[in-house]
């Protein structure tokens, strides 16, 4: 009989950074790892992930990180919705993926590896798609298995409902030991312990603070599954942090990594998309959203910056204006150096992207321009803190916001926010500076009133 494993990964050991040589993995030939990002987010957010699996000695070109197109989910997954996609959908641009990886590399299955609502894809696509044919290893980090909220009665239509027809339908038993994982994929989950923004007993994530979801903190295990749980990291760290990594690295060779950390590259080489927002009209009112399509037309120059001030280096070092399919690079780095990605487009504020030195090549360092609103033309200057990876949590992280250690916008309590917003009020062309434990970023401040924002981009 299958049962259920259960782990529980120490956070000082998961998290320790091995130096070492770059190592070939056990599996002699390493199958293809498809990357299957969540709701609203991007392939880029797998940076890191494919960084380290590439310090372990996986080929790059077995390494592949979807872009969602419209990743935002229906309200009502049965009613068409502009701008979001259904479960029928996801799944649908999953198996195309999937069947573009296994003929361009001739392997005969491929490890899906997800976040958050790309295991919705993944498991649909296993039990209804065809998947279980060609999925060796499903890994889902903070997959919302048994819903964000599982109240009889309410909005059972949407997805994330652990009542509605979609999650029952695919938690339902598959053989007599009650397993709601289907064979002879091999599945992993994992979770933190408490610290999931969706994964919690109480409605404070989704805007019903004191109100029972009916979901505990273990609500993305799977009966079936091997279970990891991996103490304080929070909703998108269940994929995206070096312990995540390690737990599936293992589930998939058996054995651990050699290393958690990135192995540096001397030559470096970066590329990606541009995309942008859509924009819907609800209900007599408007709203941007994700749509992960590409921005034809934008322009991107990439400046060399100082570490200490953020000022740019001379010229820029590299310009495009992308075409139809949004794509830019290839741009050659220098390693070490820290840079600034303008992105400027009709519409759009111009966006400054300031990130750290890049370790690694990469082929999924996407962009996005902002859209600045009316009432923040009002402040000298915008700009944003990101963390894509993961969330700020004022007790467990150090991190400071141009001087604030407590950044603007991020509760005293939780990990449920990953941006903190600062209006500049004083003189506008000064640097300014963001860190998050270990990792510094530096820009410059740009007027907001000639349609600037700044983001300060962390890439760990």
């Amino acid at each position: 009989m299958l049962l259920r494993r259960y782990f529980v990964v120490g956070i000082a050991a998961a998290l320790a950074l091995v130096s070492g040589c770059v190592t070939q993995p056990l599996l002699e030939q390493p199958p293809p790892v498809i990357f299957v990002h969540g709701n609203g987010d991007t392939a880029a957010l797998w940076q890191t992930t494919i960084w380290r699996f590439e310090s372990n000695g996986w080929p790059r070109e077995r390494l592949h990180a979807i872009e969602m197109p419209y990743p935002l989910a229906r309200d009502l997954d049965d009613k068409e919705q502009a701008g979001k996609t259904s479960t029928a959908q996801a799944m649908a641009y999953l198996k195309a993926e999937v069947e573009k990886v296994l003929k361009e590399t001739g392997a005969s299955t491929v490890v899906l590896f997800s976040n958050s609502r790309g295991g919705y894809a993944i498991r649909n696509y296993i039990q209804n798609g065809g998947g279980d044919a060609t999925v060796s290893h499903a890994i889902l980090g903070g997959a919302p298995n048994h819903g964000v909220w599982a109240i009889k009665g309410f909005r059972e239509g949407n997805e994330f409902s652990g009542t509605g027809p979609f999650l029952t339908g695919l938690n339902a038993p598959k053989n007599a030991n009650g397993d709601e994982v289907t064979g002879p994929v091999k599945w992993l989950t994992i979770r933190s312990d408490r610290n999931d923004k969706f994964a919690q007993p109480d409605g404070v994530w989704i805007g019903a603070k004191g109100t029972a979801t009916q979901v505990t903190f273990a609500g993305p295990e799977l009966k079936g599954a091997s279970n990891v749980v991996i103490p304080g990291i929070d909703h998108r760290e269940t994929s995206f942090s070096p312990a995540a990594f390690s737990a599936a690295y293992q589930f998939i060779t058996g054995k651990a990594p050699a290393t958690t950390g990135i192995s540096p590259e001397l030559n470096i080489v970066l590329s990606g998309s541009i995309t942008g927002l859509g924009v819907v009209s609800l209900d007599s009112k408007s709203g941007n959203f994700v749509n992960n399509l590409p921005l034809a037309g934008a322009a991107l120059a990439i400046y060399e910056t100082d570490t200490g001030s953020g000022t740019r280096r001379g010229a820029a070092a590299y310009a495009k204006n992308v075409g139809v399919d949004g794509a830019w690079g290839p741009f050659k780095a220098t390693a070490g150096t820290p840079y600034e990605f303008e992105i400027t487009a009709p519409g759009y504020a111009i966006t400054h992207i300031y990130r750290s030195p890049f370790a690694r090549s990469s082929e999924v360092v996407n962009l996005r321009p902002e859209r600045l609103a009316d009432a923040d033309r009002e402040a000298k200057a915008i700009t944003i803190f990101s963390r894509p990876r993961g969330y700020f949590d004022a007790e467990r992280d150090k991190m400071n916001f141009d001087g604030q250690a407590l950044l603007p916008g991020v509760p005293p309590t939780g990990a449920g926010v990953s941006s903190s917003t600062v209006k500049v009020t004083p003189a506008v062309d000064r640097a300014i500076k963001a860190e998050f434990n270990g990792e510094r970023v530096v820009g410059r401040t740009w007027s907001a009133a000639n349609g600037h924002v700044v983001i300060l981009e962390l890439t760990y």
